[in-house]
């Protein structure tokens, strides 16, 4: 049985896609994964290879989704981020972005932050 918590997560990535998708992303892959890490959407905007983490809260009274996005897990998406640019021989930019989702809001954080390739 999925989880409140699970359910909320898939309608976000969901809408996160479909909102890509509106502002002219093609999506690339979603859920991929590389051993036990995950990306939540690999999309392209033609000029990079985007990495989406999605986060979704039902509101904001423990602050905002996007700090959620802490260093531990910027650290696995840029690892999986990585494996994923080695195996499928990307020679685009990468950027990595999250898309924050309370409710009927989505804030779209590009370069949300930066690897030290």
């Amino acid at each position: 049985m999925m989880t409140e918590k699970r359910q909320t997560g898939n309608a976000g990535e969901e809408r996160a896609k479909a909102y890509l998708i509106e502002q002219g992303y093609t999506i690339l892959e979603t859920n991929w994964t590389c051993g036990h890490l995950e990306v939540d959407i690999i999309a392209t905007d033609n000029q990079s290879v985007v990495f989406v983490e999605v986060k979704t809260r039902a509101s904001e009274k423990f602050g905002g989704p996007e700090q959620a996005v802490n260093k531990q897990k910027q650290r696995n998406l840029i690892r999986a981020a990585n494996s994923y640019v080695i195996r499928n021989h990307i020679n685009k930019e990468v950027r990595f972005d999250i898309i924050a989702i309370v409710q009927d809001k989505i804030d779209h954080i590009k370069d949300a932050f930066a690897p030290l390739w």
